[in-house]
């Protein structure tokens, strides 16, 4: 299992548009990916999960990985997230 911290950069926060590129992305790894912020955790995989969240700018999530490809996965999204979804 591999765990990252990140921090809303854009300043939407996750909406729809942010929401679809986790989604897209994460689906190209086999690993189950996670993201919690605070006592919220949902499937980063779901984009109905990802917009629950309702993160704004500055807000800390934690992203978590389980399976082969975890560490690709997790690298591949925290520079997604540091990019502010671009």
């Amino acid at each position: 299992m591999v765990k990252r911290e990140v921090v809303i950069r854009n300043s939407t926060g996750i909406h729809a548009r942010p929401a679809s590129v986790i989604v897209c992305t994460s689906a190209r790894f086999a690993a189950e990916f996670r993201i919690q912020k605070g006592d919220c955790e949902v499937n980063g995989k779901s984009i109905i999960g990802v917009m629950t969240l309702a993160a704004e700018q500055g807000a800390t999530l934690t992203l978590i990985f389980d399976g082969h490809d975890e560490e690709e996965a997790a690298n591949v999204m925290e520079a997604l997230f540091a990019s502010g979804f671009k």
